[in-house]
């Protein structure tokens, strides 16, 4: 049964739900405007007449207050406007640090050499990582499409060639100013990275290559710099992961569609509305298994929040952990024979040019983890009436498989997962990067996840088969 989401939404009402998840503000793990949002969520799901499964967790909440760096000299001081700060990293007191500023040139680990002073770190764009070492390609459409020769931009970056802040702390430096360098001024602007670090204990800020001439002139000619960064702490800070669940014939087997509610933008966690849609459309149909919708926190706080019970290191592997009895098929336990993650839809193509960063007119490469051939072909089936496609289908690789869905697969469910990554994701601004999100792809792309789950639905476990293994090598 193949069934239209334009009868449950519309472009303009996707946006709406996008606008008005924008409005409570930045969403990150646990603050107020992510609790705002999930409570928000949970309303609609409830208005649907459904029931909604509430899982809390506490964690020790840290987020960033404000930020500066101001240099001195003999006539005065100058400001160094901060592109972003480095998430959990450290504090100051209100009035800042104070030292001479040193440029560790090329020395990451040699943090020593700027004890009691405050340390100056070129993190250079990350272009040498082959992207054949982190992805399997299986497929694309169109044919021609495939991924760079090599892996690169602010995410890659940050979470590869980072300062080594744990470092920095041992050796006695007051704070850390980490200077991004071959990337453009405007993409590097208020990137939330690196997320995924455990607190440093060392306080560190982003600046961008313009502006960190100006802190290596000054750490040149040994001047100092005041350096602040406050944060609030919020001790045992509650946030939440919920579910619903849509029932089916056959009461021993489920699908899973899980998305995550945390995160930065429009873009990087837009997967809720798309997930209140479908389940709009499903929750009255005659389904042949439970449909099990999960909206997991934790994304942007993986250290309190992965559980290798449950695959490991994306923020559903706790759910997972915590719900074995709705998927591993153990004991009496339902059986999830399929999984299908959602995240990062309606994204724009934007491309760095030398030191220019504009948008193509086309739109973003969907990367997409299918966890066999079957749930390949799945994918590529449910794609037949989209009016716009650039799509590459993964194996996860080397150990690698980026996104929600990565839990899914370590676990063994055979899943579909989108997880299309700009450069934008992880960046916090004034405008949410609305200008990088179109609601029509958003659409499209929510009727192939309908697609996707009608053909799943109507297939035996059989037919969908077993998970695959990580493919390894072939570099």
């Amino acid at each position: 049964m193949k069934y239209d989401i334009r009868d449950y939404t519309d472009a303009n009402a996707l946006r709406q739900e996008v606008e008005t998840m924008n409005a409570f503000g930045p969403r990150l793990t646990g603050n107020p405007a992510h609790k705002a949002y999930i409570a928000h969520l949970k309303r609609q799901i409830r208005d649907m007449g459904l029931k909604v499964y509430s899982d809390p967790h506490f964690f020790n909440r840290w987020e960033a207050k404000n930020a500066s760096i101001v240099v001195h000299d003999a006539l005065g001081a100058v400001d160094i406007p901060v592109s972003s700060v480095f998430p959990y990293s450290g504090e100051t007191p209100p009035g800042g640090v104070t030292g001479e500023l040193i440029l560790l040139k090329g020395k990451r680990l040699s943090f020593i050499e700027a004890r009691d002073k405050i340390a100056v770190v070129r993190v250079s764009n990350l272009d040498i990582l082959p992207s054949r070492l982190a992805f399997d390609e299986r497929r694309s459409q169109p044919e021609d499409l495939h991924l760079p020769k090599n892996y690169s931009g602010p995410v890659a970056t940050a979470f590869v060639n980072f300062p080594f802040l744990a470092v920095a702390k041992a050796a006695g430096v007051k704070a850390v100013i980490c200077i991004w360098n071959g990337l453009p001024d405007a993409l590097v602007q208020g990137q939330y990275l690196p997320f995924i670090m455990d607190y440093q204990g060392i306080p560190a800020l982003w600046v961008n290559e313009t502006n960190g001439q100006t802190v290596i002139d000054a750490a040149a000619q040994g001047k100092h710099a005041t350096f602040t960064l406050e944060a609030e702490w919020e001790k045992n800070c509650e946030s939440e992961s919920f579910y619903c669940i849509l029932d089916g014939k056959n009461s021993d087997e489920a699908v899973l569609i899980n998305t995550h509610t945390d995160g930065t933008n429009c873009i990087e966690e837009n997967g809720p509305a798309a997930l209140l849609a479908l389940i709009r459309c499903l929750k009255d149909k005659p389904l042949n298994r439970k449909h099990i919708f999960v909206f997991v926190s934790g994304h942007f706080r993986l250290p309190d929040f992965k559980d290798v019970i449950g695959g490991g290191v994306q923020a559903t592997s706790r759910w997972l952990a915590e719900h074995q009895d709705l998927w591993n098929g153990k004991r009496g336990h339902i059986k999830a024979v399929a999984g299908v993650s959602v995240e990062h839809l309606g994204c724009k193509d934007w491309q760095c040019n030398g030191s220019e960063y504009f948008p193509t007119g086309d739109i973003a490469p969907e990367l997409v983890y299918t966890g066999n051939r079957m749930m390949d072909d799945i994918y590529y089936h449910a794609l037949e009436d989209r009016q716009r496609v650039r799509t590459l289908t993964l194996r996860g690789h080397n150990f690698l498989h980026f996104g929600e869905g990565q839990p899914l697969f370590n676990v063994h469910i055979p899943e579909i997962a989108l997880v299309t990554a700009p450069d934008s994701l992880c960046v916090v601004s004034d405008s949410h990067e609305m200008d990088k999100f179109d609601e029509t792809l958003m659409l499209e792309q929510t009727q192939t996840f309908l697609n996707c789950l009608t053909i799943i639905d109507d297939l035996p476990s059989e037919a969908i088969g077993e998970c695959e293994r990580y493919s390894l090598l072939h570099l």
